[in-house]
């Protein structure tokens, strides 16, 4: 029996966004969920039986054999053949034809949801950037390099596809990492793109580091985990010393976010794709980061530049997953480590905050003299500027009388006469 028959669908498009609207879905009262389009494959935070249809991009296979074969000339070295989620159909007949002289060849798969009572594979593949990847017991990811079929010559600018720059910032920075366009065969190293985006990484981390006041915006409801992580982000925000604002506006535009001139750098918490879409954009007031960007900036414990990973997904920095560093003990060391930003070149204050467990931390102290001990950062950013609006004078101006005001509109007030 099909799904059609059975149960209550609800229809989503990807063109604009790649997760899957469960909350439109069970607004509707849909028992299931058909996806059209791009999807990020993240997990829902809702359990919904979801059915992706990702579309099939035709592949010229010689020509990406052809391809491979001149970016790979040594036959012994471990290769991963990824590809968009559109040319997947296309990788295992790409492997048969590399398979004859290519030795350790990998084949990546979407990581779609598995039919509901399905078993597990032994061995489960590992499951990372949205795909799967059957490695061998023993094996890793980080001795392969890796082979993207995927992209278009039409594109002006290739940093904006977000799923390539996923795989460009979590790939290992040792190995060689090429792309090829399905339609031509032709290729082009990724060396200097995933540089140049590394780059900005550490940019966007001294920029967190310089930051008094923080702008998390809530860019997702429907994936899960999403209030774990609001709650994660918010208390590393306070054990470094900064205050942080919960902001839901939506899809991130320039135009909102310039009504926080306040705030020094945002946070969006969305999808591994939703969270770099906005990336390469120059035109916002602030840097928009993602939540691993704030995790490196305010986590002294944070492995350093380099030797840290760079994690797309928010969920791979919470409890439980194998990459998340919780916070150091409230006396640690590592909150007085002297810092300097390479931005400014000044010395950047120890944390004014720290966590901790002392039940009587919260105890009001009396003070000889009523004192202002903490402001907004809105009214100290409101306080340095240089107008601030209309000035009330109380008691400065005389008092006088009430007279008629003008009338009609701006454009033709009565006493103006016609012209």
């Amino acid at each position: 029996m099909s799904w059609s028959e059975s149960l209550d669908l609800s229809v989503t498009w990807g063109v604009n966004g790649c997760c899957v609207d469960v909350l439109g879905a069970e607004q509707a009262g849909a028992q299931a969920l058909v996806h059209f389009g791009p999807a990020c494959l993240s997990p829902p935070a809702r359990p919904l039986p979801i059915a992706f249809v990702l579309g099939q991009r035709s592949v010229a296979l010689e020509l990406c054999a052809k391809a491979f074969e001149a970016q790979n000339p040594d036959p012994t070295a471990p290769v991963v053949l990824l590809s968009e989620p559109a040319c997947a159909h296309a990788l295992e007949a790409l492997a048969t034809l590399l398979r004859p002289r290519y030795l350790d060849l990998l084949v990546s798969s979407p990581a779609l949801p598995l039919p509901v009572g399905s078993l597990n594979p032994d061995p489960e593949p590992l499951e990372r950037f949205g795909r799967r990847f059957p490695l061998a017991p023993g094996r890793c990811l980080e001795e392969y390099g890796a082979f993207y079929v995927g992209g278009s010559e039409a594109i002006s600018d290739p940093d904006l596809d977000p799923d390539l720059s996923r795989l460009l910032l979590g790939w290992a920075p040792g190995r060689p990492f090429s792309s090829c366009c399905p339609d031509t065969g032709r290729t082009q190293d990724e060396g200097a793109r995933a540089w140049r985006l590394r780059a900005r990484r550490h940019y966007l981390v001294e920029r967190a580091r310089d930051a008094r006041v923080v702008g998390l915006l809530a860019g997702t409801l429907g994936v899960a985990r999403h209030r774990e992580a609001l709650a994660h982000l918010r208390n590393l925000t306070q054990a470094a010393g900064k205050r942080s604002y919960v902001l839901a506006l939506g899809r991130p535009t320039p135009a909102k976010l310039a009504n926080f001139p306040e705030v020094d750098v945002f946070v969006l918490l969305a999808c591994p794709l939703g969270a770099l879409a906005t990336q390469p954009s120059g035109s916002f007031f602030r840097p928009v980061l993602a939540p691993c960007e704030l995790e490196a900036a305010c986590n002294p414990a944070w492995p350093p530049p380099g030797l840290a990973p760079h994690l797309t997904h928010y969920a791979d920095l919470l409890p439980g997953s194998p990459f998340h560093v919780p916070l150091p003990p409230p006396d640690s060391e590592l909150w007085d480590t002297p810092d300097v930003s390479l931005i400014t070149g000044d010395l950047r204050p120890p944390p004014a905050w720290k966590p901790s467990t002392d039940p009587g931390c919260s105890a009001l102290t009396p003070r000889p003299q009523l004192e202002l001990a903490e402001s907004s950062p809105a009214a100290s950013f409101l306080s340095s500027r240089s107008w601030q609006g209309l000035q009330p004078r109380l008691g400065q101006t005389p008092v006088t009388a009430a007279v008629t005001g003008r009338r009609g509109i701006a454009i033709a007030y009565e006493d103006e006469g016609s012209s």
